[in-house]
């Protein structure tokens, strides 16, 4: 190989901040945009990670109290109109509907339970929403991230072989960095989409877990609501 060819490739700047400087405008597009997802991507994972474990604390520390044996209309109140968690939001909806289902005399109207069961898992289905928000955005960089880097890269290989033609060089100088520029697009977009991926897959299943908690809750709270209906 030429010697001359080889020192004028040393003499190239590599570094990440260079290649992006050199690389096309559509291929500093795709490597911005793959940058900005990874970092809302991370924003999110920081995010879930501490309102979930939020969530099991308060979840874990209500349910210690609702399952103490005291009456459930004390716990009722001490919880009062702004619950802090979301399994005190499903007792609360459960215990208004309770309410709502005596009639101005006492009477408990007929399908109580029915409306409990119902309330609460209305509640539960908005809490669903409120964990899992955010969650698709990963799914969504970890399957088409590694596609948007590789469409910068083959655009980016593209344009080299463009500036070969009009050069009529192909020594390394030439060739070496426009596709080293272009490879690091499906850098890029790996860094953004393996991360998302794994944490998709982590946080999913913790949502899943955090929400099979709420209706066991609801499921114990019912079953309560039963054993005072057959009274």
């Amino acid at each position: 190989m030429d010697t001359g060819a080889l020192a004028a490739a040393q003499e190239i700047d590599f570094s990440l901040l260079a290649l992006f400087a050199r690389a096309t405008l559509t291929v500093q597009a795709v490597m911005l945009m793959l940058l900005f997802a990874s970092v809302w991507s991370w924003a999110i994972i920081i995010h879930k990670h501490i309102a979930f474990r939020a969530a099991r604390a308060g979840s874990e520390m209500f349910v210690r109290a609702f399952w103490s044996g005291g009456p459930l209309d004390d716990l009722y109140a001490r919880v009062g109109p702004t619950p802090r968690s979301a399994v005190e939001r499903v007792f609360v909806a459960g215990m208004e509907e309770w309410e709502r289902s005596h009639r101005n005399d006492g009477v408990l109207i007929a399908g109580a339970d029915i409306r409990i069961d119902r309330a609460m898992n209305a509640q539960i289905a908005k809490e669903a929403d409120a964990l899992n928000r955010h969650l698709p955005f990963l799914a969504t960089v970890g399957s088409t991230a590694p596609f948007v880097g590789l469409f910068g890269t083959v655009w980016g290989i593209k344009h080299s072989f463009e500036q070969i033609a009009i050069s009529q060089n192909t020594n390394l100088a030439v060739v070496a960095p426009g596709i080293a520029e272009a490879l690091l697009a499906t850098g890029i977009g790996l860094v953004a989409a393996i991360p998302a991926v794994i944490f998709y897959n982590k946080l999913s299943a913790d949502s899943d877990r955090i929400l099979g908690d709420y209706e066991a809750f609801a499921d114990g709270f019912a079953g309560i609501v039963s054993r005072q209906l057959d009274r």
